[in-house]
């Protein structure tokens, strides 16, 4: 969060510091992480949430965008939902706390609460730059969560599902994650919700991956209409370890996805593939830092977007090469498909390199769908409005058919067919 000095909050920002005082007497922890707690808040009243005056916040006004801070943290009763993949193992976060039936077989799994109370949290919970208002907000109200550590050599048949589910008011949880040497998993972080009531969601996840592993993670964003979803990933990528990240996001209001990857071990190879769906009046941002630290990695990144009605999105992707990380191979793309003429989405790719044996790009498009693709498809008998679905729909499941995992790639391009069959 950028430190300026500012007389005036913003009725958010109010009832978000109002909303510390009321729950602090229930939020969990000892009094290293409430140092924590109290400090962090400390810094939002000095400084108030970031404006475009803040670079990384440059295209997501978020002190003026952020209008709704329910004042409670959610009520009712929810269940799990089945799994997105047949077959998955499943933790879920209900209502903000971990469920009580969080067991999977070879893993090590524990309730992230139990690590706010005996404070070895603590540390974990610090903000990762003065522009970190997602750090700051999570780190201020994290109740529960879940931390896993997958043993050296795990291999999972099926893939994780950790779910957060929700039916309103203010949500904040931790995902902290260690995958030891030569695991071979896939992982699906799943944030819906499932009753009307607008929430005010984070969530950080903290990813860890050991020496020669090799991780599928993925975040499913569905959020209400309403919602607010805050989210943010932090991974540590060792020597020859391969990741492969995608990000689906088809809910919410008001979103700030942002991902930050460290590559730290040579050999190492990272995938990043975004989709965003984005609707109605809804405003998505996914921020990307990548830093490449070592010599001989690798990464790739593509972000598809397809932006209907009056909707407002952002990529902003920066990748940075340190002095020794020779022979890096950096490559990103964002490409968007502006469905109406009130859509709008931006686009900020940077590289900055301070190794001079390197490879690497970016690039950007933004189009309506081609009309000789379009003609050729009615030229066939099929319906414009069906061929205009059957060309955005083919436009993003490219992407997922890189996953390879059939199963996998059914279920999620359902998620995406539903979606366009609800907006296009």
């Amino acid at each position: 969060m950028n430190i300026q000095t500012t007389n005036r909050l913003t009725s958010a920002e109010t009832a978000l510091i109002e909303a510390y005082n009321d729950q602090m007497g229930d939020l969990p922890g000892d009094g290293e992480v409430f140092a924590v707690r109290d400090r962090l808040l400390d810094e939002l009243k000095t400084s108030g949430l970031p404006t475009r005056r803040v670079e990384a916040w440059h295209y997501t006004d978020f002190k003026n965008l952020l209008r709704l801070v329910p004042s409670d943290i959610g009520k009712g009763l929810i269940e799990a939902l089945p799994a997105t993949v047949e077959g998955s193992s499943v933790l879920a976060v209900l209502q903000g706390k971990a469920s009580e039936k969080g067991a999977v077989k070879n893993l090590a799994v524990g309730p992230y609460a139990d690590s706010l109370i005996n404070g070895t949290a603590a540390a974990g919970l610090e903000a990762l730059g003065k522009d970190d208002a997602i750090g700051r907000i999570n780190a201020s109200f994290v109740r529960d969560g879940y931390v896993i550590d997958f043993p050296d050599g795990t291999e999972l048949e099926a893939p994780l599902e950790v779910q957060f589910i929700h039916a309103g008011g203010q949500i904040h949880s931790r995902l902290p994650v260690s995958f030891g040497a030569g695991v071979k998993a896939t992982v699906i972080e799943r944030h819906q919700a499932v009753e009307g009531a607008a929430a005010l969601v984070s969530s950080v996840s903290e990813i860890k991956i050991g020496k020669g592993a090799e991780v599928t993670w993925i975040v499913l964003q569905k959020q209400g209409a309403e919602d607010t979803h805050l989210g943010q990933i932090r991974v540590d990528l060792g020597a020859d370890a391969k990741l492969k990240l995608f990000v689906i996001n088809a809910g919410g209001k008001l979103v700030r996805q942002e991902l930050h990857v460290k590559v730290t071990g040579e050999g190492s190879d990272l995938t990043v593939r975004g989709i965003n769906l984005l609707g109605g009046d809804s405003h998505t941002d996914v921020t990307l830092v990548l830093g490449h630290d070592v010599p001989h990695t690798g990464s790739t990144e593509i972000v598809r977007n397809v932006v209907f009605d009056r909707a407002r999105g952002v990529f902003q992707g920066m990748i940075r090469v340190a002095p020794d990380a020779q022979k890096t191979d950096a490559r990103m793309a964002c490409n968007t498909l502006l469905m109406s003429d009130e859509a709008e989405f931006s686009v900020k790719p940077e590289l900055e390199i301070f190794a001079d044996d390197v490879q690497c790009g970016h690039g950007a498009t933004v189009a309506d769908i081609d009309e000789n693709h379009l003609y050729y498809l009615m030229a066939r008998g099929i319906p414009r409005n069906k061929a205009r679905a059957m060309l955005v729909n083919a436009f993003v499941a490219e992407i997922v058919e890189e996953l390879e995992d059939e199963a996998l790639v059914e279920a999620l391009e359902g998620v995406i067919s539903a979606w366009l069959e609800k907006h296009a």
